[in-house]
Order: structure tokens, then sequence, then C-alpha cells
């Protein structure tokens, strides 16, 4: 025991020493690197849109599959596969002569059955007069009466029969009923359709074009709210291409709530004149309910998370920080609105808050330069 005694005094004497020292050499830690290099912002006033973001799937406007009305053997084919069509645009040609034919018997028959009616409204007249005059009988008049209205109803059945043939001869050639892009081609010129079971090629309208989307129900109110004052608008991206954002309008709401997802189905109407959007597309939609005027904005990473909420580092003008207790509201473009608790022109710390506290003395200094304090000593 007594051999332990002087090493225990010993270690507790080297403590002491250590414990008077700083690890600057004697300065104390929070003093060790004088003002602590921050970068800042000012707080601004700032227009920013209230916006509902979820992702949303292109769908064409108007699709339409061709199929012929007529059987018969297609002749030529007017247009490439994913070309632009316009409606009344003559798509495919089926072989009209069998139709032309078909026509031409039917208005031989009705230029027949139209002589036959005139010599029974002639016999019918005669008789009629003959039956006044007591030279003919009841049975005689019957008789061309009969006659006369059969050639009626004859010349009728064919002029209706010359009407089908027409139509059946107009549909040799085919139209695209709407303005749009032709898709793949699945029967090639020469083949023989079959009405009405081929489909020939699909027309998908995309000038303007619909984008669908899905937003959680509690959004309903408020969207009903806007909508039933003024057209909201909606914005489309495509995935990886932020540049090219399309513009259109809320245009359908539908009529129930998705009970499995809790969502509501929205459609906005995009006129897509430079094509940005593609039918069967994900996009990313935003949908702007409203717009908050003039309200105070800060970048969004100077917004900080504490144990009592969040809060900011405010710069005062003896260059040191508060740390204020702030009401944050939505993110947009990489700012932060601030509800409460800040005004615009205040300056705030964006960046070097880790080694911040209240009151602490700092410097402002230029994002590079704020960069490069993580640094070894000897890299500064």
């Amino acid at each position: 025991m007594m051999k332990v005694a002087p090493f225990v005094i010993a270690v507790a004497f080297v403590l002491s020493s250590c414990s008077q020292k700083s690890p600057a050499g004697g300065k104390s830690a929070r003093g060790a690197g004088g003002p602590i290099p921050v970068v800042v912002a000012k707080a601004e006033a700032r227009d920013v849109p209230v916006e509902i973001q979820a992702v949303g799937n292109a769908q064409a406007y108007s699709s339409v599959s061709i199929r012929p009305q007529i059987t018969g053997q297609i002749t030529k084919v007017h247009f490439h596969e994913g070309q632009e069509v316009k409606a009344g645009d003559e798509l495919f040609t089926i072989d009209p002569r069998p139709f032309q034919a078909a026509l031409n018997q039917a208005q031989a028959n009705l230029q027949r059955d139209q002589a036959m009616l005139l010599n029974g409204r002639l016999n019918f007249e005669r008789t009629s007069n003959l039956l006044s005059s007591k030279i003919a009988s009841q049975a005689d008049y019957d008789t061309a009466l009969s006659a006369y209205q059969s050639a009626q109803s004859t010349v009728v059945a064919d002029a209706a029969a010359v009407t089908n043939a027409q139509l059946s001869l107009e549909y040799t050639s085919i139209r695209s009923p709407i303005e749009g892009r032709t898709g793949n081609l699945t029967i090639k010129e020469g083949n023989v359709v079959k009405a009405p079971d081929d489909i020939l090629v699909s027309v998908t309208q995309i000038h303007p074009i619909y984008v669908a989307f899905a937003v959680p129900e509690n959004n309903l109110a408020a969207i009903r709210g806007e909508a039933a004052h003024e057209s909201l608008t909606v914005k489309a991206s495509p995935p990886g291409d932020t540049n090219s954002t399309a513009t259109g309008q809320l245009t359908f709401i539908d009529n129930s709530v998705d009970t499995n997802t809790g969502t509501i189905l929205l459609k906005a109407t995009f006129q897509n004149t430079n094509t940005v959007l593609w039918p069967g597309q994900f996009v990313q939609t935003s949908l702007v309910l409203s717009n908050l005027t003039q309200a105070t904005v800060v970048p969004s990473q100077a917004v900080q998370t504490g144990q009592d909420g969040e809060f900011l580092f405010v710069v005062k003008e003896d260059q040191t920080v508060e740390a204020r207790p702030i009401v944050a509201g939505i993110t947009y473009d990489g700012v932060r609105v601030i509800m409460n608790g800040l005004k615009p022109g205040e300056t705030v710390v964006i960046d070097g808050q880790v080694r911040l506290t209240a009151g602490a003395k700092v410097s402002v200094k230029s994002p590079d330069a704020v960069s490069g304090t993580n640094s070894p000593a000897g890299e500064m």
C-alpha cells in the first residue's frame, strides 16, 4: 500500500494540471476559433403559390379504332405509321368496283320500277273514271288501286336500295373521324378485310391531352371551394425533364372518393401544342390552389428543427445570433414560407448552423469559404 500512494498522487497532479488548460493553450473552448463563419440570406416578401403535388398519367383526349364498314380488299393505304392526320383525311381505299356495280344495279331497278309506277298510276286513273261512268266494275277499280300502291312501295324500296348502295360505295374510302396521330398499321395493302371485326389502325388525339391524377380526399373541400370561383391551374412535367413544363386547367373532379385509397381522381386538360406530354406517360403534376401574397420566405435550409419545434438562427446587428422559434409553412421552389416569427429584411443563417449556439459571434463568409471550415487546419 505504501508503494502505490506516490503513483496515485502523481496521477492526480497530472489530471489537475490538464484540467486547468484548454485545448487551445489556455483559452476557453467557446472562444477557441473566434467568430464562427456562416452563410446568411435576407428574408424576402414574395408571392408563393399553394400547390398540391401528385404523380399523374397522361391520357389521350380521344382515341378511335378504325374498322372497315364493308368487306373487301384494301387497294391503297394513304398514310405512314405515326403520321399526324386531320379529321376527314383519307386513310384507306377498299376496292370500289363491286360496290359501284351494286349501285348501278340498284339505280337501274329504281328506274324500271318508276316506269311501272307511272303505268300503274295511269291505269288507276282510267279505271277510276270508268267506274264513275258505270263502265268498270268495283273489282276492276280495286285491282288497279292495289297495283298502283304496290308500284309505289316498290319504288320506295328501290330508292332505299340505292341509298344503301351509295353508302357502301362511300365506305370504300375510309377517313379519319378525328385529328390525331396514327398508330401501328395492323393490316397492309392488298389484304382482304372483314367488317366490322378487323382493326386497321388507331388514331389518337394528343392536341389537347388529358392528365389524370389522384390527391388525398382531405384536399377535396379546398379544391372544390377554389374551383367554384375560378379555373385552377395544373402544371405537369415529364420525369427527368423539369425544363419542359406544360400548363393546363383542371376540368374534371370525379363524382366519388376511392374508398380503397382515400383519394379523389382529377383530370386537367392541356393544349399540348409543343407535344411535351404523350399518352400513357407518367408525369409530375402540381395543382395550384391559391397564392400567398407577399409571404415572408427564406431558403429552405435556413429552417432548423429542435426539441421545441422549428427555429431559425437570426443574425443581429452586433453580429451575434438569436435562436428564434418560428411557425413555418409550405416549401416552394427551394424556399420556405415563414408564417410567424420573422419579418422581411431580417438576416438568417443558411449554412454553418451546426456550430452555433444562442448568442454566438459570427462572421459572414461566402459559401466557398464556409465549405472549407470542415477541412484540416493545414488546408485552410
